[in-house]
Parts: structure tokens; C-alpha cells; sequence
């Protein structure tokens, strides 16, 4: 018999050493913390009402990525945005129906929310920081044939990245969203006028804000000045404040009421006002890839030739005005109403939206949801 040799065995033997260190380093280094980078601690989630799901996590750009990984990971997936100032919890009725129906679902917290890790500092936040992580995440995870939804700043994030990326995507869905866009000088105008009119406004009053979007959540067609009027306040409450009352801007905003124990889940992330500035802030990016978004929609989704759904709230009024943009733009796109939904249409008609969903994805005929407000 052939017995290997004592300096073979040595080699093997440090090689080994080697790797086994090289995997710890890597992953503590993963597992550390960035400077200006705040992680919420994990018994700020525990026992949360109707979140069983388990946690994911991804390392990218140097932060802790969470997402939800739930359902036959060989089955068809479907990716699900969150917006603002919401966390993968905002889908909790939605995601046992599609993996009752047999879909892998995919939900990621974005940076700044949920378990995801959080800047500190609200300049240190981009919207095209946001697209660049959820492209590597939907990347790495390898998702193809999939179903994108976005509500909210989930579809401005989500819908650049099926732009980037179409051939990961069979089918879109949106709701109560948008993909603001603008060319040359209308776009450099429309980013400048609102840094002005933030600047204008300065620090408001959350009791301000909601004096100040009474005329548009409460119209049934609200004027573009009640627009504006709400957006901009919008915009300067949340950038200016120290300490963003989340529940307060759900339950106003979505003019729904939340239990004690929905509240405690969407306050869940933030432990104080330190932990808050990506929602501060993420209002005050929507205008700064304009000229960007222009790009996407006709190189892409001007041509979109596969399944696109418009599911708006019946309901809706804070991002009604860019419904216009899927019917005009968007080549044979399918057109509901939610009926009865405002703007958090996954909290008031989440289960039935979800089957809406699949009915969509797979050929079946999806028409108005009949509802009415509680």
C-alpha cells in the first residue's frame, strides 16, 4: 500500500487551516457592520401578528439584505416591492395565497426598512442605489420567468429593474405606483422646482401634512394643485422631520386604521428616529433619475409585448395621475380597478389581489374588484 507522504500531508493540512480561516473571516466580515450603517436588533421582530415567514439574508454592497424566500424554490416566482414607508410585512395576506396556489415568492426589504440594514445618514441614499441592490439580489437569486409587482416606491425601484432586466420577468404588475420620467431641460426644471418648493415649505408638521392632503385624499377627482400641494408638504415633512410618526403616515395616507398590534409590526424596524432616514428621505429622491426612467420606458417598456397588469385602487388619490402613464404608454396593457382599495391596497384587499395575480399569470381573464370601504 501507498501511503502519502508527510509533506503532502502537511500541505493538506495547511490548505485546510487556510480555507477553514478564510471562510470565518469572510464571514465576519460579512456579518459586521459598515460605518454609518445601523441594523435593527432581531427581537424588535419577534411574535409580530401574521409574519411566520423566515427570514433571508444577503450581503450586498457591504449591507445585510433581508428578504422572504417562501414556496417550492422550482416554481415560478413572483417578487414582490414594498414602498414607502412599508417592509415586507405589508404583504403578509398576500403571500399564503400564492404559495397555496404553488409560486415561489420572493420579498425583499429594501434598504432602510425592515430587517434590511439602514444608513444612518439620509445622504447616503440614492434611488439608483435601490435599483442597483434589488438588480443584484434578483441576479444572485437567479429568478427567471418571473412575475414583478410593485405598489408605491416598489414600483419605481421594481419596474427599473425589469427596464434592466426584462429577461428575468414573464409578467408586470402595478399598483398605485408610477415610473416618473422626464427629458432635458422639463427634467432638470421639475427636480429643481421641487427642491425649491421643499426648501419653500421648510420644515412641516405632521398635523400640517394631513391638513394639507385633506383636499386631495378626500376628492373624488382631485385637482393637480391638491396634488402638488399634498406632494410637495409630503416631501418636506418627511425630510425635515427627526422622527417620521410611520404609523401615522399609513393609516393617513391609506386613510385605513391599523390594530395595536399592525402598529407594533410597522414600527418594528425602527427602534428610534436614528433608524428612519431612508423613509425620510426616499420621498425627496422620486424626481432624481428622471431623465434615466425617460430612457427606459422607450427603449423597453413602450415596447413591452408581455402580460401587463394596471391594478389600481378604486380608491386611490396620491399616485392616481400616473395610471395615465400604463394606459397611454404601455402597448395593450390589462386595466382593473380595485374596488373600494386606497393607496395600501396589500393591507384592505390583499388576499383577493393576490388571486387576481394568479388568475393574470396564468391566462385567465381578471376583471374590476368589487368592494367597498369598510
Amino acid at each position: 500500500m501507498i501511503y502519502p507522504s508527510k509533506t503532502f500531508l502537511r500541505l493538506l493540512a495547511s490548505l485546510s487551516i487556510t480555507s477553514c480561516f478564510l471562510f470565518l473571516s469572510f464571514f465576519s466580515f460579512s456579518s459586521e457592520l459598515k460605518e454609518g450603517v445601523l441594523r435593527t436588533p432581531d427581537d424588535r421582530f419577534e411574535n409580530l401578528v401574521d409574519y411566520p415567514f423566515q427570514p433571508n439574508y444577503m450581503m450586498i454592497d457591504g449591507l445585510r439584505i433581508h428578504y422572504l424566500d417562501e414556496g417550492p424554490k422550482d416554481a415560478d416566482p413572483i417578487v414582490l416591492f414594498h414602498g414607502e414607508p412599508t417592509w415586507s410585512y405589508l404583504f403578509r395576506k398576500m403571500i399564503p395565497v400564492f404559495t397555496t396556489a404553488g409560486y415561489r415568492v420572493i420579498v425583499p426589504d429594501m434598504v432602510g426598512f425592515g430587517k434590511s440594514d439602514k444608513f444612518e445618514s439620509k445622504f447616503d441614499y440614492s434611488y439608483l442605489h435601490h435599483v442597483e441592490v434589488m438588480k443584484e439580489l434578483v441576479q444572485r437569486l437567479e429568478l427567471t420567468n418571473a412575475t414583478h409587482f410593485g405598489q408605491d416606491w416598489g414600483g419605481l425601484v421594481g419596474l427599473r429593474v425589469v427596464a434592466e432586466m426584462p429577461d428575468r420577468f414573464s409578467h408586470v404588475v402595478v399598483s398605485n405606483t408610477g415610473m416618473v420620467a422626464g427629458e432635458g431641460m422639463r427634467a432638470w426644471f421639475t427636480q429643481r422646482t421641487m427642491e425649491l418648493a421643499v426648501w419653500w415649505n421648510g420644515p412641516i408638521t405632521f398635523e400640517e401634512l394631513k391638513k394639507a392632503a385633506r383636499g386631495a385624499l378626500n376628492s373624488k377627482n382631485p385637482s393637480a394643485n391638491d396634488g402638488i400641494s399634498m406632494f410637495t408638504k409630503w416631501i418636506a415633512h418627511s425630510y425635515y422631520s427627526e422622527d417620521m410618526d410611520i404609523v401615522g403616515i399609513i393609516e393617513t395616507f391609506g386613510r385605513i386604521t391599523l390594530s395595536e398590534e399592525e402598529r407594533r409590526a410597522y414600527e418594528a424596524p425602527y427602534p428610534n428616529g436614528k433608524y428612519k432616514a431612508g423613509a425620510h428621505v426616499w420621498p425627496y429622491l422620486i424626481p432624481t433619475q428622471l431623465q434615466e426612467n425617460e430612457k427606459y420606458w422607450k427603449e423597453v417598456l413602450d415596447k413591452w409585448e408581455k402580460p401587463f397588469l394596471v391594478a389600481f385602487g378604486g380608491e386611490e388619490r396620491i399616485t392616481i395621475r400616473m395610471k395615465d402613464d400604463f394606459t397611454n404608454r404601455i402597448p395593450n396593457p390589462t386595466v382593473i380597478t380595485l374596488g373600494g382599495a386606497g393607496h395600501f391596497v396589500q393591507e384592505e384587499v390583499g388576499p383577493e389581489l393576490a388571486q387576481i395575480i394568479i388568475d393574470f399569470v396564468e391566462g385567465r381573464e381578471v376583471t374590476d374588484l368589487v368592494a367597498s370601504r369598510n
